[in-house]
């Protein structure tokens, strides 16, 4: 498989400075313009200096009804990068929007890792018409690439490796890469195998270029090696990348043969789509587009409010067990926003520290109480201070230092809950097998309104009556 290079230069059709890489508006209102009135050449002009990603965006930013004129208009001129780059929930109306012979055309540009990351998702049917256009080499790269699990390293590879005995010196090794006709067609490493094709060692392209010809390989290793079992979870391998600085690492099955390579492009999405997810499941948000629908939207958010509500219900039931107090002080329904409010905000704050120490492995088994202890006097210092502040308003507001007292006090547990519960919530949810982004915030809010109403209506109840 081929890939074309798209063009990066700097153009007047893209803003600059705090926009910089985005799209002019009057860019994609051409491209529209163009597209109204089928004009498949002032098209073709327009979009040829686009790069792939930004065609993608542009197919992502209109509306259906163009977006079927658009890849039908551009036609024989798609680029089957633009894919690769689109959001997965667009690809499929995409595929279907063109021609049978375009589509093909399309995917035979790409490498067998695209493919595979077009295709997973696709029912059997609409796998095999786009499998069925393939070379039988590629077909079956995709194929047994597909056999693997889901987002593993056998899924993120690539086929196409560059390697060589590790007995070749430089000459060899550069002469073989100058007659081979199959090499990938962006590469960074030239993979050192053994005779049972076993990794053992990456040289650099600039190593090679930059050493005489008698050099052995082995003698201009990476000091870095870092080999990808197959069945590894993608998440763990952008882990291994970011952590070890890799740029490629060959993949290896059960019997540590080399059956691919993964590239830091392909390894850095997945560590993009990760902070993504996690983000989107702290604010309670499952994964979705802007191209979603509005009842895609309102049904994929549905279940976590409904979670909240549950949530609520429990600590209006806290509440409720100091109705007397709170008829007698009305002051307390005031201030009771408030001690929720700052709970929650300093739970948030320290959970997310938390979840993404986490994800990163920076939050282990040795130093979680370390961070927990940290967290616990951060809320301290915290809650003392705005225990003075609160404290001060109470007596200015309502003319009570009792009432100024009680609302100190609370800020102070609060807070410290907060602090506590924030990172171990998600330490625990970690520990039992649970995505601590998917369930902390829901569990995080409950702790700290809980015991916050809790402390301060039932210290309230013991000062004040």
């Amino acid at each position: 498989m081929s890939q074309d290079t798209n063009k990066i230069t700097p153009d007047p059709d893209f803003d600059t400075d705090d926009n910089a890489y985005k799209l002019a508006p009057k860019v994609i209102s051409a491209i529209l313009y163009a597209v109204e009135n089928q004009d498949q050449a002032l098209l073709a002009e327009l979009m040829e200096p686009l790069h792939a990603a930004d065609i993608a965006d542009i197919l992502e930013q209109i509306n259906t009804f163009d977006r079927r004129r658009l890849v039908q208009l551009y036609d024989r001129e798609f680029d089957g990068e633009i894919l690769s780059e689109l959001d997965e929930s667009l690809r499929e109306e995409v595929m279907l929007a063109l021609k049978p012979h375009v589509l093909a055309e399309a995917v035979r540009e790409l490498e067998s890792d695209d493919v595979v990351d077009l295709v997973e998702d696709l029912d059997e049917p609409q796998q095999e018409a786009i499998l069925e256009h393939l070379e039988d080499a590629d077909r079956v790269a995709v194929e047994q690439a597909l056999a693997y699990p889901e987002e593993s390293a056998g899924r993120l590879m690539q086929r196409a490796v560059a390697m060589a005995p590790d007995h070749w010196n430089v000459g060899q090794c550069i002469d073989y890469l100058r007659k081979s006709d199959d090499l990938p067609e962006q590469f960074y490493h030239v993979i050192m195998v053994d005779p049972r094709m076993r990794p053992v060692g990456n040289v650099t392209l600039g190593r090679i270029m930059g050493s005489r010809r008698d050099v052995l390989l082995k003698d201009i290793l990476e000091d870095v090696f870092q080999t990808i079992p197959v069945t590894q979870d993608e998440e763990d391998v952008a882990y291994a990348f970011n952590q070890y600085h890799l740029i490629s690492a060959p993949v290896v099955d059960e019997d540590d043969r080399l059956v691919g390579v993964i590239t830091i492009d392909d390894a850095m999405a997945v560590l993009d789509e990760e902070h993504e997810e996690d983000i989107l499941r702290l604010a309670g948000v499952s994964e979705g587009s802007l191209t979603d629908t509005v009842s895609e939207t309102a049904r994929q958010r549905f279940p976590w409010l409904a979670v909240n509500l549950l949530t609520a219900i429990v600590a209006s039931l806290v509440i409720a067990q100091f109705e007397v107090t709170i008829e007698k002080f009305v002051a307390l329904a005031v201030l009771m926003p408030i001690v929720a409010s700052m709970g929650g905000n300093a739970g948030t704050q320290s959970l997310t520290v938390a979840v993404r120490a986490l994800a990163t492995k920076d939050l282990t088994g040795s130093n979680v109480w370390r961070v927990i202890r940290r967290e616990a006097l951060v809320g301290l210092l915290n809650g003392l201070a705005f225990a003075i502040l609160m404290g001060g308003i109470g007596v200015l507001w309502f003319g009570s230092f009792q009432l100024g007292y009680v609302i100190a006090v609370a800020m102070v547990v609060n807070l410290v809950v907060a602090g506590l519960a924030g990172t171990m919530v998600p330490v625990v949810l970690d520990k039992l097998g649970v995505d601590p982004a998917l369930a902390s915030g829901t569990f995080v809010t409950t702790v700290t309104d809980v015991l916050g109403f809790f402390a301060f209506l039932g210290l309230a109840t013991i000062v004040l009556l």
